[in-house]
């Protein structure tokens, strides 16, 4: 029997998460939304083309919850998207709103299932889909460090002119301004980028990485990205799906670990079948534990102000 994937939002960033879903043969998939028509036609175009990829893969669109049932894996990426001079801070209200809907229909749909969070801003809507499940914190997980680490990754092959496949990076905090990408741990064949990017040149890249969202929304002007958000999501559920135990940034409840407790921080998880299996800890400099703390400080002054603190 093929796993089941329910992916809540058939937006640009929910439609898409499905295509790579159906196009890596993962598991069938139920498309949910509030907006009648929408999941259902991309639905049903997304199923029509398995014949040519040659996927067995069941689409289907729907505005029933009732389709989701016993899914094995949920990804939430219902929510407004940001506007361009909207920060992710503008978000908050909104959005939480959505998410404690979604999450209640959810739970009641699919108690045991795993919760992706992509939703924005990410770190409180993770927080708050945690408080509002019920669930272990193994099993509501946010996306933020696969899709920020991607884009350090995609801006040092660039600079270093070398395979993406040779590039890995590293970002710990918060989805946002104040994350903090870590170039002493991010590599190219295993070198150490600081050994071959100069640190002045290193820190331009760091910012290009922190505004990376921004960026693509000041491009697009009526709309943010998609393709990477929706990829770095299904790298996740990848991950869980096949328990591959594959170490991967995520945004976690943590409970003591880097000297956080209670908040929604993006750390290196072991991602397997369980949903997070461990939380890599990893020694940090002095600079790099104030500002993971300075990360989590903006985290929790935005789930204090929704109450999920």
């Amino acid at each position: 029997m093929r796993k089941k994937v329910t992916i809540v939002g058939a937006g640009n960033v929910g439609a898409t998460a499905a295509h790579w879903i159906a196009a890596k043969e993962l598991a069938d998939v139920v498309l949910i939304d509030v907006v009648e028509g929408t999941p259902q036609g991309k639905a049903l175009d997304l199923l029509q083309a398995m014949p040519i990829e040659k996927r067995d893969c069941n689409i289907v669109g729907t505005n029933d919850y009732g389709d989701t049932a016993n899914s094995d894996i949920v990804v939430i990426t219902a929510g407004i998207p940001r506007k361009p001079g909207m920060s992710r801070d503008d978000l908050l209200n909104t959005n939480f709103g959505i998410m404690s809907a979604v999450v209640g229909e959810v739970v009641k749909a699919s108690p045991n299932c795993i919760i992706i969070v992509v939703s924005n801003p990410l770190d409180a809507m993770a927080q708050a889909a945690f408080k509002k499940a019920g669930f272990p914190r193994e099993r509501v997980i946010g996306m933020a460090g696969v899709l920020d680490s991607a884009r350090f990754r995609t801006f040092i092959a660039e600079e270093l002119k070398v395979s993406v496949e040779n590039v890995t990076a590293f970002v710990l905090g918060g989805h946002g301004d104040t994350m903090v990408p870590l170039s002493r741990y991010s590599t190219m064949a295993g070198i150490p980028i600081t050994e071959l990017i100069p640190a002045d040149r290193l820190k331009e890249l760091e910012t290009r990485t922190a505004n990376g969202g921004a960026e693509i929304v000041k491009h697009l002007k009526t709309g943010s990205a998609y393709y990477a958000p929706s990829a770095a999501a299904v790298e996740m559920v990848e991950a869980i799906l096949k328990d591959k135990k594959k170490i991967l940034p995520c945004a976690a409840y943590l409970q003591g670990e880097y000297g956080i407790s209670g908040l929604y921080v993006g750390v290196p998880c072991k991602l397997g079948s369980k949903g997070i299996e461990q939380i890599i800890e990893i020694k940090l400099t002095v600079e790099e534990q104030a500002a993971l703390q300075k990360s989590a400080d903006s985290v929790k002054e935005l789930c204090t102000v929704i109450g999920v603190a």
